[in-house]
């Protein structure tokens, strides 16, 4: 693990070289193409070194994240060409990616923490310093203050655990089991509007619509799959409180999810409903793993990757209008169909996998979650029911109003994508509808 960690030290120097902006994402493929060929064991952490250790669940988590990051670079090309601060911008990335694949795979839980929360301060600057709007600003105090508001108490949390087992070692907590309601709370709550759960959610959207195109597609793909990285470890340790307390998120998930996916349809910003339904399918997340069975927990690993990939590419999507248009409007986003047919496509392609549509990643993750949740309690299935209904419903809301219509007059010709466009939202569509071959990789081996 640690020659990966080295590999990408030595990108830093990239990030100031002149010219040498698309050799930064090329390094990151060349890297997960590596990556990919580690030794997997099913039974135990492979891979050690220096407290660093991969099983399966940071395995894919650190792919997804290899992958976003070159298509976050490749959908900046706009700083590239305008040279605001791009050197900056390489080097912001780089460290938000040793932050996110230190929390990934140190297999110390102090060290975890350290880092979970270090990955805010790029994500931060990325917000503040490439943002839209002014109100980017009260975006990112959002984002800082409800994320270290809760992270205090799971400090307090990991040492006390630190007390009662004299170690912080992951792969040691199976060992250990503790009723104790307050370290639940303190320890659950920082992953719980880390992933956001409904009721704290609302830094989610805001950091979202106010974040450039590279933010938004970090945020979505990346940092919601921190709490839920973070509950599949902790949970380990509290099984017993969780099967009494656990009916609680539960319940507020189905009703937050079902609630958010129609306050999808009254959206009129696009940047802003594809935030809101990843808060809706989080929402199926949170309740897959707090039901603690077989089919919850892959369920919500196999979706969290699934939507890592679906939203990212849609945030790219809606990022290509916006460069065209200057507007995130749905109004002044109608008829794209006449200008861009080719690129109305891939719009369909994505809200297929959104509204979990055969062979995407997001339909085998949605069908263990309903399992896992229906088997937990038949009375969910009314709600199970909403979501995925509504789900497919603001997908073609969404598909329907930005490419059917009479185009705005206002808008002028303009050109049609170009390679680059089409090379970034194949990426992430590829392994989202591919990976569903080797299912068995998740579905067999968790």
């Amino acid at each position: 693990m640690m020659k990966f960690l080295f590999m990408i030290f030595f990108m830093i120097p990239l990030c100031f070289k002149k010219n040498m902006f698309w050799s930064a994402p090329l390094t990151m493929m060349m890297m997960m193409m590596m990556f990919m060929n580690l030794p997997l064991n099913i039974m135990n952490f492979p891979n050690l070194s220096y407290m660093m250790g991969c099983d399966l669940i940071p395995y894919g988590l650190i792919l997804l994240k290899i992958w976003i990051k070159s298509l976050m670079i490749m959908a900046s090309e706009n700083l590239y060409k305008k040279k605001f601060y791009d050197n900056f911008f390489l080097l912001n990335i780089v460290m938000l990616l040793i932050m996110l694949y230190l929390t990934f795979s140190v297999m110390n839980l102090f060290m975890f923490y350290l880092f979970f929360e270090g990955s805010l301060i790029p994500t931060l600057m990325l917000i503040i310093g490439w943002g839209y709007q002014p109100e980017r600003i009260q975006a990112g105090m959002y984002l800082l203050f409800y994320t270290l508001f809760v992270s205090l108490p799971l400090l307090l949390g990991i040492f006390f655990i630190y007390e009662k087992m004299s170690s912080m070692m992951m792969y040691f907590m199976k060992f250990y089991n503790y009723d104790m309601l307050l370290l639940y709370l303190s320890m659950v709550m920082a992953f719980l509007v880390k992933m956001p759960m409904y009721f704290t959610h609302l830094w989610l959207p805001k950091a979202h619509v106010e974040a450039p195109v590279s933010g938004s597609m970090i945020l979505a793909a990346i940092m919601l799959k921190l709490g839920g990285y973070g509950l599949l470890r902790i949970l380990v340790i509290l099984q017993k409180i969780n099967l009494k307390m656990g009916f609680i998120w539960v319940v507020i998930s189905l009703i937050g999810g079902l609630y958010i996916s129609l306050k999808c349809f009254c959206q009129v910003d696009m940047k802003s409903l594809i935030a809101y339904s990843s808060v809706a399918h989080m929402s199926m997340v949170i309740g897959g793993i707090m039901t603690m069975n077989y089919w919850g927990f892959i369920g919500a690993y196999i979706l969290m990757i699934g939507h890592g990939l679906c939203s990212s590419g849609m945030f790219c999507l809606s990022n290509i209008s916006y460069e065209r248009l200057g507007s995130r409007s749905l109004f002044l986003n109608k008829g794209m169909m006449n200008f861009m047919p080719s690129m109305s496509m891939w719009w369909f392609l994505f809200m297929s996998s959104n509204m979990a549509a055969p062979p995407s990643l997001n339909l085998m993750g949605e069908i263990s979650l309903i399992n896992s949740l229906v088997s937990w309690s038949w009375i969910s299935m009314i709600m199970l029911m909403g979501i995925s209904f509504f789900s497919a419903g603001y997908s073609l809301y969404l598909f329907s109003y930005t490419q059917h219509g009479k185009y705005n007059l206002g808008v002028y010709s303009f050109y049609s994508g170009v390679s680059r466009e089409y090379l970034m939202l194949m990426f992430p569509w590829l392994p989202l509808n591919i990976l569903v071959l080797k299912i068995d990789y998740s579905m067999i081996w968790f």
